[in-house]
């Protein structure tokens, strides 16, 4: 767990080790962002695909305010994404629920993330990594309630620290070829 007053530090060192790791040397890297941009809650993805797509970092990115992945067409984007890269690490990242004290934490985890589980949608799973970033706890309210009552300001400030975290690691695995 990265919570937002902890520096970046060690999610730079997690992705950077990642990045330059001997088991992953020949494989495309992607970050494969999702959401919408038409939650707050739900926003984390987009916002953060965006972010990186303004800091130019080296990889490709799936996923921006302009053109989001989401529920309606992550199916198709899987597709094509594996039609044009034949080796590829996806690292996912996606909003999720958590406990109260985790709001505003983000969790760096081997494996892929299953998007949609606060809603009870079942959509692919998708990631070799993933990135999850807490923008809300859970409650007894429906899920959908808590996406829509989520401050922008956590999932800003959220994006803004995965972001760079991931711009920073790119920095160290050029300078490390």
């Amino acid at each position: 767990m990265y919570s937002a007053e902890q520096s970046f530090i060690k999610l730079t060192s997690d992705l950077a080790h990642i990045m330059q790791s001997k088991e992953y040397e020949h494989r495309d890297i992607i970050f494969l962002c999702i959401g919408s941009d038409r939650s707050i809650g739900d926003s984390l993805g987009p916002l953060v695909g965006t972010m990186l797509k303004e800091k130019k970092i080296p990889f490709e990115v799936y996923g921006t305010l302009e053109t989001p992945i989401h529920a309606f067409n992550l199916e198709d984007t899987l597709k094509k994404i594996t039609k044009r890269f034949k080796k590829s690490l996806i690292i996912s990242i996606d909003a999720s629920l958590g406990d109260e004290d985790h709001v505003g934490s983000a969790f760096l985890k081997k494996g892929p993330v299953v998007p949609g589980k606060a809603l009870k949608k079942l959509l692919p799973k998708t990631g070799d990594f993933h990135i999850t970033g807490v923008v809300n706890y859970v409650d007894p309210l429906p899920s959908t309630q808590f996406l829509n009552d989520t401050r922008l300001y956590i999932v800003r400030n959220l994006a803004l620290a995965i972001s760079e975290a991931i711009h920073q690691a790119s920095l160290e695995n050029v300078q490390h070829l």
